[in-house]
This record gives structure tokens, sequence and C-alpha cells, in this order.
């Protein structure tokens, strides 16, 4: 019998270990919602994979999530719901692989959202953001200096606790070696996703994205893309956002609630036109995604309204992708209902430039537009060479790796919006607090 037991352990240790290797990357929390939480995975070979969770202190109260067995064809990558769970509750989780717990360095939690609404006071929450973020592999990229380097921000953004993270396009940059294929798809999408200083950070943060033209395909691409629905379909299996394209139409177009606050996560680059295109109607959105925007941006009762896109919106200066320089109607038509319809809150959250700003401008019914622009996490920096933002507040240009924090606070009618930006040591390189517009 002993002989037996010891031989049972034995396995079972072996067995621990055998499964933590088939981890390729995660676990990562994906949406949070009142009722459910995505969490997400990736294994290195097909697997088994399940989640077991519990409120915090209450191990006895376990429950979990159905399995799913991770194939090659999608990357060995597996969205799960737990969906046995109260509004307002933090969860300690477990990961299994092949029915065995999978021992983890660092903490893994997750978070419901709370039923706040006509009980109290919103709660106070951090969202933290960035873009531009290039993971050197130094066989497949262009000779000479490292363009990716500073992997370390993200233990400085996990050590800020924020509740949720937005990443706002160029996620992952796809190279020549990769946009053509499936395999270099998921290979560039896998290898990002794998780099050890981002999961603690994906571990214990809910994680949002939008896309801009690296990880949907070649530098500066649009609809002509060959491989769009595919590039479409790795951003799905690999991010956790509630849903995916409007009125059925393809995209990444999507909204979430977090709190009080209401985030419109837009799609740059499926339905764009060709940026040296001479005929034909401009488009960066497209009508469809633009009018959605708008109803939606008029139905919303919060006291700001974030719309999340890769390039910059308020920049005045014509360069690069700037809107006004690619779209300058639909940038009018766009900036002009939000005037005539009176939305107020409107903030613009924006990557795609290789530094980092404030823009904002007061329109004719009096309200304010800004636009945050957070961009690099760890691609180059790039200067901007003096161009000639007419809408910059000043005193906010970075020109170095960075990443943002958005903090609200304060009860349901005095809602106020701090803005932080942070070097890649986590060292504040200056701060802004935003009172909210009165409330609807």
């Amino acid at each position: 019998m002993r002989v037996l037991i010891a031989f049972v352990l034995c396995v079972c240790a072996a067995t621990l270990p055998a499964q933590k290797s088939l981890l390729q990357a995660g676990p990562m929390l994906g949406y949070s919602e009142m009722l459910e939480v995505m969490l997400w995975v990736q294994t290195n070979a097909a697997a088994e994979v399940q989640f077991a969770y519990w409120p915090q202190g209450k191990t006895t109260e376990r429950h979990l999530t159905q399995p799913y067995l991770t194939q090659h064809q999608e990357g060995y990558t597996a969205r799960l719901i737990a969906d046995e769970v109260a509004p307002g509750v933090r969860y300690d989780y477990s990961l299994l692989i092949n029915g065995q717990p999978v021992k983890m360095a660092y903490p893994t939690t997750f978070q419901t959202q709370a039923l706040w609404q006509w009980r109290t006071d919103p709660p106070p929450f951090t969202v933290a953001l960035g873009s531009c973020n290039y993971i050197s592999e130094e066989a497949y990229d262009r000779p000479g200096t490292p363009y990716g380097a500073g992997y370390g921000i993200f233990n400085k953004i996990n050590e800020k606790r924020p509740d949720a993270m937005l990443w706002l396009g160029d996620n992952t940059y796809l190279r020549e070696v990769d946009w053509n294929s499936w395999t270099g798809i998921l290979h560039r999408y896998t290898h990002t996703r794998s780099a050890p200083e981002m999961q603690p950070l994906l571990a214990s943060t809910h994680h949002y994205a939008i896309w801009d033209d690296h990880d949907f395909g070649p530098n500066n691409s649009d609809r002509s893309f060959v491989h769009k629905e595919q590039t479409l379909e790795a951003f799905r299996l690999f991010w956790g956002n509630p849903t995916y394209g409007v009125n059925r139409q393809p995209g990444i177009t999507s909204a979430f609630q977090w709190a009080d606050m209401d985030f419109f996560l837009i799609d740059n680059r499926y339905n764009r036109r060709p940026n040296d295109r001479r005929s034909g109607e401009a488009i960066l959105l497209g009508e469809n995604q633009l009018e959605w925007l708008i109803d939606a941006l008029v139905s919303s009762q919060a006291p700001f309204k974030f719309i999340a896109m890769g390039g910059q919106v308020l920049n005045t200066a014509p360069v690069f992708e700037n809107y006004v320089n690619l779209a300058p109607a639909e940038r009018a038509y766009l900036l002009a209902r939000i005037e005539e319809e009176g939305i107020t809150g409107v903030v613009f959250l924006t990557g795609d430039r290789h530094h980092s700003e404030l823009s904002s401008y007061v329109n004719a019914s009096g309200h304010t537009v800004y636009d945050l622009t957070v961009s690099p996490l760890t691609a180059g920096v790039a200067a901007t060479r003096g161009e000639a933002n007419e809408l910059q507040v000043a005193g906010t240009l970075v020109e170095a790796r960075n990443f943002g924090l958005l903090s609200f606070s304060g009860p349901r009618k005095e809602r106020q919006m701090l803005i932080q930006l942070f070097d890649e040591q986590g060292v504040e390189l200056w701060q802004r607090t935003v009172m909210a517009p009165t409330a609807k």
C-alpha cells in the first residue's frame, strides 16, 4: 500500500510541471461584466484547458468554467467564460491543463463589475492605456539596432494595479515574414503575447483592445489587404472584447462600459480607402460605422464618452495618418455631429504616432473635446519634428516610451478624471484633472 501511495505521489509531482510546460501564454483576463468574465489562455500543443475560480477568502465555493480542447488551427488559444459569479466580487482563479492545476508565480485574480445603479455612487476605478508594442525577434527583424525594447514597462503598469487596460492599436507588429500566411500571423501574435514581462499584467488586469495598421496588416494598410479576414480572426482569438463588428459589418468595432463610463472601440482599418488613392471618397471609418458611433454617443448617459481608435483625431497637423490628413471631410462630419447633437464629455483615445500628447478644443456648443494620444509602449520613439498641432495642450508632449492611466473618482454627479502619463520606469511625467460635464 505504501508503495502504491508513493507511486501516486511521484506521478502527481511529475504531472504538475509537465502541465505547466504546455502553457504558452497567459492566462489573461478579457472583458468583465456583472454576471460573467472572459478568461483567455494559450497552450503550445493540443490540451484540455479549464479555469477554477472562487470568491477571495472562500476557497470552498469553487466553480469551474467549461473545458476546452485547444486546437492547432486556432493557435491553441481558448476563451472561456466564468458565468457563476456575482456582481462586485473579486475572485481568485486557477488554470487547469489536462485536469491539473498550473502553479503561477504571480497573483491570478479577476473582478466582476459592481451593481451600483440606483444603489450607490459609481465606484472609483483606473484604466491603463498604451499602444505600439514591438517585441523584437532577431531572426525576422530588420538588421541593426532592435526596434523593440524596455519590456519592463509592463511590470511598471502592473505595479499601478489598474482595473482594466485598453490597448490602443499596434499591439503587435506583423513583419514581412508574417502577414501573408495564417502560420505567420499566428506566429507573430504568439511571439508577442508570450513576452515574460507581460504575464503578471495579463493575469490580473482586464484587457480590451483595438487595432491599427501593424496588427491589421502591413504598414499603413487599408481595406485592400487581402488577408484582413485572417488578421480579424487572429484578433478575435487573442483578445477578449465582448463583441466584434456592428450592424452585421465585419471588423473590430465594439463598446463596453466600466462603472459609469462608456468606451467605444473603433475600427480605422477594415473599411478605409488607401491613403494614396486619388479618386473616390476619402474614407477612414465608413458611413455605417460612423453613424453607429454618433447614435451610440447620443444615447450614452456616461459623464465621459471615450472613443478609442488608432490614429490621431484632433491633431491639426496634416501629416502621416492623422485624421485631418487622410479624411478631412469625414473628420469634420464627426466633430460637427458631436457639436450639433450637444454631446458632452467626448475623449478620443489614440495611439500610432510613437509620441504622446493631449489635444483639446472647445466647440461652438461650449463643450470641450479631448484627444489623448499614448504611444509607444515598447516600439521606437519618433520625434514630432515641431509639427504644428494647434490644439496641443502645453506641457503634455512626451517623446519617450510611456503609458497612461485614467483614474475616476467622486460622486455620480461630480465625477472627475485624473489623467497621468508615466515613463517606462513608472515615473510620472505629467498629470491633468478634468471635471465631468453636468450629468444628463
